[in-house]
């Protein structure tokens, strides 16, 4: 077995979700969960088909979107898993549902931080084992950074006064 990482290319700190599924109808499941839970929403998905074909199937709102999935896609080339990238949304307004398609079994990330994705290939083929989400941790926050994160909550509109 060889260890390898794949930089996940998202040149405009786009929020993406990464994760693991196991049938082809994934990609239209995903598409019409993105669209039920954010109407309007702009989008790219593909997933990596790991048997017959072993093709990438995509699908999405957004041309760009879907061909930044697409290549973050091939060069994983890990079995199963699916990549969505999404424009003027947060992962926070669809993962639970994300979570919810039938086909999904596990989230590894979901983040516009920069990602490197843990590989193990064998002769067989590829998968993912793991994720570097972002940067290691410089300290603990100060009673003055527990004010400026309640205050961008509130200012984003995900709590209230």
């Amino acid at each position: 077995m060889e260890l390898k990482t794949v930089t996940i290319e998202n040149p405009q700190e786009l929020n993406m979700i990464l994760g693991h599924s196991h049938f082809i109808k994934t990609v239209e499941d995903i598409y019409e969960t993105m669209v039920t839970q954010i109407p309007m929403a702009k989008f790219g998905v593909a997933f990596c088909e790991a048997s017959d074909k072993c093709l990438v199937r995509w699908d999405g709102t957004d041309p760009d979107l879907v061909e930044l999935a697409k290549s973050n896609a091939m060069a994983l080339s890990a079995g199963h898993s699916f990549i969505i990238f999404m424009k003027d949304a947060y992962p926070i307004n669809v993962l639970n549902a994300i979570k919810n398609v039938p086909e999904v079994c596990r989230i590894f990330c979901a983040t516009a931080n920069p990602v490197e994705v843990i590989i193990a290939q064998t002769e067989q083929g590829r998968g993912i084992i793991g994720v570097i989400d972002g940067f290691p941790s410089k300290g603990v926050e100060t009673e003055e950074d527990i004010r400026d994160r309640k205050k961008l909550l509130r200012i984003i509109g995900y709590k209230q006064s």
